[in-house]
């Protein structure tokens, strides 16, 4: 089984970090259903996707949050490649990868 997302979402800036680290979170409805598949045991509950944003695909991982949706950090090349920064809407779409 694999499981696919297709969602947008607002780019937000991690505040917790000087560096600038820019995440999206997933949909609540999406957030539910993946919360719902098995997976096998990963530090602290992350899920291995695959990520297309644009023009760009890249492998990365989505972290349970305290508000129930997942979230997912995109990678500095990724933003700057694709002209998108903190508080641009864009496209994504998520692949789970080992989870069935």
């Amino acid at each position: 089984m694999t499981a696919s997302y297709a969602f947008e979402a607002e780019l937000y800036r991690w505040a917790s970090r000087r560096e600038k680290w820019l995440f999206v979170s997933l949909p609540e409805d999406a957030s539910q259903e993946i919360a719902e598949l098995p997976a096998p045991p990963r530090g602290f509950e992350s899920l291995r996707v695959d990520v297309t944003l644009g023009a760009s695909t890249w492998q990365t991982s989505i972290f349970p949050g305290g508000d129930g949706r997942y979230t997912m950090p995109v990678k500095r090349r990724v933003y700057e490649k694709e002209g998108v920064d903190e508080g641009d809407t864009v496209s994504v779409s998520v692949r789970l990868l080992d989870v069935g």
